[in-house]
C-alpha cells in the first residue's frame, strides 16, 4: 500500500517523569490560549480554501502551510499533554518541523484537487469516519461548525488508555509499549481523518488502526530518471572542418545547474497575527451582520400595525395564586436616566379561560413582595414559569383580590383578552398574572411586546460595525496571505 499523505510519528521518550503529568494541564496554558487563536484563524481561512478549490481547484499553499503549522503545533501539545503523554519535553511554539522533537506531522501539498469532492467530503463521506472516532475516541476529537476536526481533552477510550498508562507510569516508572502503540494508532486515524475534513487531501482515510510510532512501510519508490537535456550523443567533429574536435553532453547525464532550494514558509510572526486579528474581525463582522439582519427584520418586518415589537404567546399555567415575571429589574444607576426611551412603550396582553376574569398588572417588585409574601407564586422569567417550580410555595389564599390594590402602576381586568399599555421607567418592576378573584390555578396566554424606538438605530450601527469589521479582517487576511507565499522554487 502506498503511503497516505498524511505522516504521524512519535517516540516514546523514556524514561519519563512518575509525577509531571499530573501538572501538564497547567504547563500547557499558554499553548491553549494560543491555540484557541490559531483555530480560529484555522476555520476561518479553511472556509477560503473551500471557495479556492471550488472554483480554481487548488488549495492556496499560504493557507495550507498555515493550516498544516497549526495541525503539527496541536499535536505536538496534544502528545506531550493527554492525548499520549508520550514526552516530557516541552513543545516549542512555532509552525514549523522541529526535527529532534519526539513527534512529526507532514502533509503532502496537492498540487490538484477535485472541485466536485469538496462539497461532500468534509461532512458526507466522513461520516462513517465521524462515527467511528466518536465511539472509539469519545471527547478527545470536537468537531467544530466548520465540520473541521480539533484535538481537544482526551476522553473515551483514548483517554481512559492514556489514564491507565498515567497511573502505571506513576507507580511503575515506565509506559506500557502495547498501551502507547494502540494510543498512537487512535491518534494517527484521528489526524488524517483531520486533515481529510479540512480539505487537504482527496485521498480517503484508511479505516485501520495503524498502531505504533512509525507509519506502516509502503513499497519502495520506483527511482525516476533525472530530467535530461535534449543534447545528442557524443560526437567529434571533422577536422576537416578547421574546428576542434568537442565532446557533447550525452542524453543520459543530466546538465548541471544551480541547486533547487526547497520553498520555504513565509509565515513570520507578525503575518500569523495578522491572519488571526483578521479572522476575529470577520467573525464579529460576521456576527454583526446577522443580528443587524435580525435587528432590521424586526424593525422593518415583525413590528404590528400598533408599532409593537412582540414576541411570542405564551401558555403559562401554575396550581398557585399568581405568576410573577421579574425580570423588569432596570436600576437608573444602570442606564443613567430615569425614563427608558430606548424601551418606549411596553405592551402585555393575557387571554385567561371564558369562564374566570384574569387580571395582569404591573408594580413596583417591593410592593408585589408585600402582597404575595408567602403565597403559592411562581417567580421568574417566563420561560420558567410552566408549573410550580424553585420559587413556588404553598400557602394561604391572598388577604385580598389584585383589583383592591393601588400599587398597580398599569393594570386590566376581564373576561377575554386583557391589555395593557406603560412607559418604561427606571426601577425594579414585577408582572404580576393573577385570577381577578385572587382564586387558585391560574391558566393564561400571555404576550409582551414593545416599541423599541431604539431598533432602527441598533441595526444601522450594527451593520456599519459589520462592515468595517468584515472589510478590515479581509484586508488583514488578504495581506499575509500573500506576503506568506512560498518563494517559488528556481532551477
Amino acid at each position: 500500500m502506498a503511503d497516505y499523505p498524511i505522516r504521524v510519528r512519535a517516540r516514546l521518550d523514556e524514561p519519563l517523569s512518575r509525577w509531571l503529568w499530573l501538572v501538564k494541564w497547567l504547563l500547557a496554558i499558554p499553548h491553549y490560549i494560543v491555540l484557541y487563536f490559531l483555530w480560529v484563524a484555522y476555520c476561518v481561512l479553511t472556509v477560503i480554501a473551500f471557495f479556492a478549490i471550488l472554483f480554481t481547484g487548488r488549495y492556496p499553499r499560504s493557507i495550507f502551510d498555515f493550516n498544516v503549522g497549526v495541525m503539527r503545533w496541536t499535536w505536538r501539545v496534544a502528545y506531550y499533554s493527554y492525548a499520549a503523554l508520550g514526552t516530557d519535553r516541552y513543545p516549542p511554539f512555532t509552525f514549523a518541523e522541529v526535527p529532534d522533537y519526539p513527534t512529526t506531522l507532514t502533509v503532502d501539498y496537492p498540487e490538484r484537487l477535485s472541485r466536485g469532492l469538496v462539497l461532500v467530503k468534509w461532512w458526507l463521506l466522513a461520516i462513517p469516519h465521524y462515527i467511528v472516532l466518536g465511539l472509539m475516541v469519545g471527547a478527545a476529537y470536537t468537531f467544530t461548525a466548520n465540520n473541521d476536526v480539533v484535538l481537544s481533552t482526551p476522553g473515551g477510550l483514548i483517554g481512559l488508555l492514556v489514564f491507565f498508562a498515567a497511573i502505571v507510569l506513576l507507580f511503575v516508572g515506565r509506559y506500557p509499549r502495547g498501551v502507547f502503540d494502540f494510543v498512537m494508532g487512535m491518534n494517527r486515524w484521528a489526524l488524517r481523518v483531520a486533515a481529510y475534513a479540512s480539505l487537504m487531501t482527496d485521498a480517503y482515510p484508511p479505516f485501520r488502526l495503524d498502531s505504533g510510532p512509525d507509519e506502516p512501510a509502503g513499497p519502495a519508490p520506483v527511482p525516476t530518471p533525472p530530467e535530461t537535456a535534449a543534447v545528442p550523443a557524443a560526437t567529434a567533429v571533422p577536422a576537416a572542418t578547421g574546428v576542434p574536435a568537442v565532446t557533447a553532453v550525452t542524453a543520459t547525464e543530466p546538465m548541471a545547474g544551480p541547486a533547487v532550494q526547497p520553498a520555504r514558509s513565509g509565515w513570520s510572526v507578525g503575518r500569523v497575527l495578522s491572519v488571526v486579528a483578521g479572522s476575529l474581525l470577520l467573525v464579529i463582522g460576521l456576527g454583526s451582520a446577522g443580528g443587524a439582519a435580525v435587528a432590521a427584520w424586526a424593525d422593518e418586518v415583525a413590528r404590528d400595525d400598533a408599532g409593537y415589537v412582540s414576541g411570542s404567546t405564551e401558555r403559562l399555567t401554575t396550581g398557585g395564586y399568581a405568576l410573577r415575571y421579574d425580570a423588569l429589574q432596570i436600576s437608573s444607576g444602570d442606564w443613567g436616566a430615569g425614563d427608558l426611551d430606548w424601551l418606549g412603550t411596553v405592551r402585555v396582553r393575557a387571554t385567561g379561560s371564558p369562564e374566570v376574569p384574569v387580571f395582569v398588572g404591573i408594580a413596583r417588585t417591593a410592593d408585589v413582595d408585600r402582597y404575595l409574601n408567602q403565597t403559592a407564586t411562581d417567580r421568574g422569567r417566563w420561560s420558567d414559569l410552566t408549573g410550580p417550580g424553585p420559587g413556588w410555595q404553598q400557602a394561604d389564599r391572598p388577604i385580598a383580590a389584585p383589583l383592591d390594590q393601588t400599587f398597580w402602576v398599569e393594570s386590566s381586568n376581564g373576561i377575554g383578552e386583557q391589555s395593557l399599555a406603560w412607559d418604561a421607567t427606571a426601577g425594579d418592576w414585577t408582572l404580576v398574572v393573577m385570577n381577578a378573584d385572587a382564586t387558585r390555578g391560574v391558566d393564561a396566554d400571555v404576550n409582551v411586546g414593545a416599541t423599541l424606538p431604539v431598533l432602527h438605530d441598533v441595526w444601522i450601527g450594527m451593520l456599519v460595525v459589520a462592515g468595517i469589521a468584515l472589510i478590515g479582517g479581509a484586508l488583514a487576511i488578504t495581506l499575509a496571505i500573500v506576503g506568506a507565499r512560498s518563494p517559488e522554487t528556481r532551477a
